[in-house]
């Protein structure tokens, strides 16, 4: 599927990956956005204990050696057509 697609699943809360990628076991999902109230670092040396913060959503990234991180996609990314469902259960 291409990107767009991708996207439209990723929203629905799908795990996808590319075939085209080089590490085996590594997906991209949703981190749905939140509300929650500061009471630790880092957000602490920031913000004021207790400040409301709205967490917006985003994309991880599941690497390979198991870590997890926010996504930035390359524009091969966008222009794939490789992209793919994967179930991790």
């Amino acid at each position: 599927m291409n990107f767009s697609e991708a996207l439209d699943q990723i929203k629905q809360g799908k795990l996808l990956k590319r075939s085209g990628w080089n590490g085996k076991d590594q997906f991209v999902f949703l981190v749905n956005g939140s509300e929650f109230k500061v009471n630790r670092a880092p957000l602490l040396g920031i913000f004021e204990e207790g400040t409301d913060i709205v967490y917006r959503p985003h994309i991880d990234m599941k690497y390979q050696d198991g870590s997890v991180g926010v996504w930035l996609s390359s524009m091969g990314d966008l222009m794939a057509d490789d992209w793919e469902l994967i179930d991790v259960a």
